[in-house]
């Protein structure tokens, strides 16, 4: 996975957490152990009943442990998003 991350340096991606946070930023950089350092970033909190809330967070590490999944985020279709109106329930933890 390390490998593949290289292309997403300097890239707004989406992380995705093992107990189901989402977090939004720049990906600066990234160890072995995939523990990944975000800029400019916010976790985007998910409701049934109040839609999307962003907590603003700014430089924020995420250990590599804790890491599921972690996608480029295209940013021309994210602009357009109403995350108001967007409600959903939030993701689980992974159960292992």
């Amino acid at each position: 996975m390390a490998s593949g991350l290289e292309s997403y340096i300097n890239q707004t991606v989406s992380v995705i957490t093992s107990d189901g946070r989402n977090f939004i930023g720049t990906l600066k950089g990234f160890d072995q152990t995939i523990n990944i350092i975000l800029d400019e970033s916010h976790e985007r909190v998910f409701s049934s009943s109040t839609g999307v809330a962003q907590v603003v967070l700014g430089l924020h590490i995420i250990r590599g442990d804790n890491v599921a999944i972690v996608g480029q985020i295209d940013e021309s279709i994210d602009s357009r998003l109403d995350l108001g109106n967007i409600k959903a329930e939030p993701l689980g933890a992974i159960v292992h």
